[in-house]
């Protein structure tokens, strides 16, 4: 399976493209404006599934030299699908997925609540050598929640492996590097 974005609202359209062939021309309406495009097979428009993209990204990490870092762990809710998005040491800014924001966790959502640059998990160790996660607000507009208490703007807070946490109405998991989700 493979997927298009739509140009106008960024709707991800899935379809197979194993009953086509390369360099065949198809056109697509989005389900979500109706907006009228096409593609040719074969061409870089063409991304994987998240799924896909996920699992190409791990397997390009554990081939480098870097050691997982974790993961968050996107809810499936009425606003999105679950989405696994690995982590990186030092900051990851969490946020909502748009073209040109250059953040580097970002997640597809049309949860409005969500901002652009949410909230941000710094990923370290500790003198034991140990991962360490600190979560912390970026001045959003609706908050972030550990365990239904917001974190105030300023404020770190030190979450660890299968925290719960909320950014707006989403709820996101983290995930230690050697869980399975």
């Amino acid at each position: 399976m493979k997927r298009v974005r739509c140009p106008k609202c960024e709707n991800y359209i899935t379809f197979d493209e194993t009953k086509y062939t390369e360099g065949q021309s198809l056109v697509f309406q989005c389900p979500e404006c109706n907006k009228q495009f096409g593609i040719r097979i074969g061409v870089s428009k063409l991304k994987n599934t998240q799924k896909e993209e996920n699992r190409q990204m791990a397997d390009s990490n554990a081939s480098t030299e870097e050691t997982p870092c974790g993961s968050i762990v996107v809810i499936e809710n009425v606003f999105h699908y679950k989405q696994i998005i690995p982590l990186q040491m030092g900051d990851n800014v969490i946020g909502r997925h748009q073209k040109g924001n250059p953040i580097n966790t970002a997640f597809e959502t049309v949860d409005p609540s969500v901002d652009l640059n949410h909230c941000t998990i710094n990923v370290s160790r500790d003198k034991q050598g140990r991962l360490k996660y600190i979560l912390r607000d970026n001045n959003s507009n609706t908050g972030t929640f550990v365990e239904n208490v917001e974190i105030p703007p300023r404020e770190r807070r030190v979450i660890e492996s299968g925290t719960l946490f909320t950014i707006g109405a989403t709820s996101i998991i983290l995930k230690g590097p050697d869980e399975e989700d």
